[in-house]
């Protein structure tokens, strides 16, 4: 017999990173869009801009997930 055990994820943290805004702001979105069939929504974005020595940007994000309510 198999036991099938199903575990709602209730937290759930993503690390993003891109070399533009435009970019970070996709992939955050696609995966937003990807979580809402986990039923999680958006509890909270943290955001950094690093500029490097030769002047070129680079842009992270974490976004924490939770279960809908």
């Amino acid at each position: 017999m198999v036991n099938i055990s199903l575990d709602l994820i209730e937290d759930k943290v993503e690390f993003f990173e891109a070399d533009d805004l435009r970019t970070l702001e996709k992939n955050i979105n696609e995966q937003i869009e990807h979580n809402k069939a986990l039923l999680l929504s958006v509890h909270h974005v943290s955001h950094q801009m690093h500029v490097m020595e030769n002047g070129k940007r680079f842009y992270s994000a974490v976004v924490h997930f939770k279960a809908k309510k």
